[in-house]
């Protein structure tokens, strides 16, 4: 799954990695960005280009009544976005790609590496190089009874590689540039099926212990990320 994530890259690396050419919103570092708060997302543009949209993270249906069911959706499984009422219209429509440089899991151990009482205990993963990737995700546009409008998003999971299943059965499906753009591509059929080929390899992560600030999510400053155990890799 994925309850927390981290997108501290630089602005024109984000750009760039993305090939967005537009505007880009006033991004600022996020170490601790939780659901329910705005986030930036890459979709299409109605000539095909790449721009940037800011959005709340936990999807609101457009049938929903209430924004509220968002908190509920941060996720979405890939083995049925095609079926689900809530993501089977986004997945044929509205697909986007979400920018993160990292995100957080939680194991359970007997101590933290850093002392204290047994405990799950936070881990951040990331690309072993710490360069900028993308989540597969869905948007949808939502009317409150009020008018106004909402742009919300989710994140895809899948069942979780070998690697990351030491820390939980389920992972978000982080794409290479290949596959973000098979993604996005509206012409794309049942892209679910074949984006497999262009998870990230295990062996560019690493799952690195921090301290358990992370666990409040007002706590969105450097020092949430610091480690406090060595970087765990998958074998070679």
């Amino acid at each position: 799954m994925c309850g927390r994530y981290t997108l501290t890259a630089p602005v024109d690396a984000v750009r760039r990695y993305f090939g967005v050419s537009g505007p880009v919103p006033n991004l600022y570092p996020r170490y601790n960005l939780a659901p329910t708060q705005d986030a930036p997302v890459i979709g299409l543009a109605q000539g095909g280009q790449r721009e940037f949209r800011m959005m709340r993270w936990g999807l609101v249906p457009g049938w929903a009544k209430d924004a509220a069911i968002g908190a509920r959706m941060i996720n979405a499984r890939i083995e049925t976005l095609s079926e689900k009422p809530a993501f089977r219209q986004a997945y044929r429509k509205r697909r986007c790609l979400v920018p993160a440089d990292g995100f957080f899991e939680w194991r359970v151990s007997e101590a933290s590496p850093a002392g204290g009482d047994a405990g799950k205990e936070p881990l951040l993963i990331r690309r072993a190089d710490r360069s900028v990737f993308a989540f597969a995700g869905l948007w949808e546009a939502w009317a409150g009874p009020d008018g106004q409008g909402l742009r919300s998003f989710t994140i895809v999971t899948a069942p979780a590689s070998p690697f990351l299943a030491r820390f939980h059965h389920r992972m978000p499906v982080m794409l290479d540039e290949a596959g973000g753009a098979r993604w996005l591509d509206p012409d794309a059929k049942a892209p679910a099926a074949i984006l497999r080929d262009h998870f990230l390899a295990d062996e560019m992560l690493e799952a690195v212990p921090v301290s358990r600030r992370v666990n409040r999510p007002a706590h969105d400053d450097p020092g949430v990320l610091e480690p406090v155990g060595p970087a765990l890799r998958a074998a070679a």
